[in-house]
């Protein structure tokens, strides 16, 4: 039966904590002490959870009441009333829980597992420094085209490229707000054509043979710590991402079966990866092991504990001479091998992508695991490696390539 307030009052403290039941899942909590709490239980997501709505007296019956009915409006819409709490007070915008910005961090923590780590921490920076302090208190479903267009067009005065990133993820919370009952339609639909032009850059990048051996040579001959040669050296051989390579841990290499295997959570896929190991990366690893294995990271940093700087490899390319805005970057590594693998040493294109971590269906449309064609790879990796070699290490002939 529902509550009433008769019954309430008339509950008394008992040796251990008990439970009033109201009606769809309200009830209080009477503690040995004579503290009272209200609290609602519901399901999401399969799982059974707790929100505390307030203490008895200071929240009575009937404004208990309304406050489970208010969570239970967010179930309705798919939205977990504990997460939506935590983003509103993350906002300090209590008073205001369908703002922009209590919105976009509900749809931010919703994505944020499927992201890798880099990719997250630069969406919501991009947020927090040019949307929230303009738009983040206002009801998102206030929020007019001009007024995000101002917002916008303060960005576009500093980077283009920036701003078209930041109207994509205010499009994406938008949508989000309108899948959860909070705004009626995304209205960066109305923004099209608003920006200056953009289209994305491609890394830059060396596919050359004849440009790749002198890059291999002054790699090999860079005089800065022992560390980032290494990590430069290392680079082209497995043309990871600069951030799944800096951030390797000793833990995650066999190199008995000459092998690493790079978790899920670090790679853009969030899926593991499986990186077969060339002599030549072996014995890269043996040589560094001795002064960084009794560590976490291979690529220790300055600072104890903690990996490479995410700029260092970019930074160790330009003191050698080479433009990491026109030439040559740590992503670039991946280009490159993608291009000569495929047009100079003939591999299977399957097998490239499969070793750039790209999304690789077969005939059927089902995605390859991570051991897909691995002996297949094992033989590429070590043809990449040898190659890498041969071109630094040959006389150059007329053409600039190996004699």
């Amino acid at each position: 039966m529902p509550l009433t307030d008769i019954k309430i009052k008339q509950a008394k403290p008992r040796d251990k904590a008990y439970k009033l039941s109201d009606e769809k899942g309200l009830y209080l909590e009477i503690a040995p002490s004579g503290g009272r709490w209200w609290r609602l239980k519901f399901r999401f997501d399969g799982k059974e959870k707790r929100l505390s709505l307030g203490v008895y007296p200071d929240v009575s019956l009937a404004s208990a009441r309304e406050r489970r009915d208010e969570a239970r409006k967010l179930l309705a819409n798919g939205v977990d009333p504990s997460a939506h709490r935590k983003a509103r007070k993350m906002a300090g915008v209590e008073a205001r829980g369908n703002s922009f910005e209590v919105v976009a961090r509900e749809w931010y923590e919703k994505q944020r597992p499927t992201w890798a780590k880099n990719h997250a921490d630069k969406i919501i920076r991009r947020l927090e420094r040019d949307v929230f302090p303009w738009l983040g208190t206002r009801p998102i479903s206030n929020i007019r085209p001009p007024e995000l267009l101002t917002v916008l067009r303060r960005i576009e005065g500093r980077a283009v490229e920036t701003a078209h990133r930041a109207l994509q993820n205010c499009g994406q919370v938008f949508r989000y707000a309108v899948a959860t009952g909070r705004a009626e339609r995304d209205i960066t639909a109305d923004l099209k054509g608003a920006l200056t032009a953009w289209k994305p850059q491609h890394f830059p990048s060396i596919t050359e043979p004849k440009l790749i051996a002198p890059l291999l040579r002054d790699m090999y001959g860079y005089k800065g710590s022992f560390v980032v040669q290494c990590a430069l050296r290392l680079a082209p051989h497995v043309f990871l991402r600069p951030g799944e390579l800096r951030l390797a841990e000793w833990a995650e290499f066999d190199l008995e079966a000459r092998r690493w295997n790079v978790p899920a959570e670090r790679m853009k896929t969030r899926m593991p990866h499986i990186v077969p190991l060339s002599n030549q990366c072996l014995e890269i690893l043996m040589e560094l092991q001795p002064l960084t294995g009794a560590g976490q990271y291979v690529f220790q940093g300055v600072r104890p504990g903690k990996p490479l700087s995410n700029n260092t490899l970019n930074a160790a390319l330009r003191r050698m001479g080479y433009s990491t805005k026109d030439e040559i970057t740590g992503h670039g590594f991946r280009a490159m091998a993608r291009t000569v693998l495929d047009e100079v040493l003939d591999f299977r294109v399957d097998w490239i992508e499969h070793q750039l971590a790209h999304a690789v269906r077969d005939a059927n449309g089902r995605a390859y695991n991570r051991t897909a064609h691995l002996d297949g790879r094992k033989g590429m990796m070590q043809a990449w490696s040898d190659y890498l070699d041969q071109l630094r290490t040959a006389p150059e002939n007329e053409s600039g390539e190996p004699s």
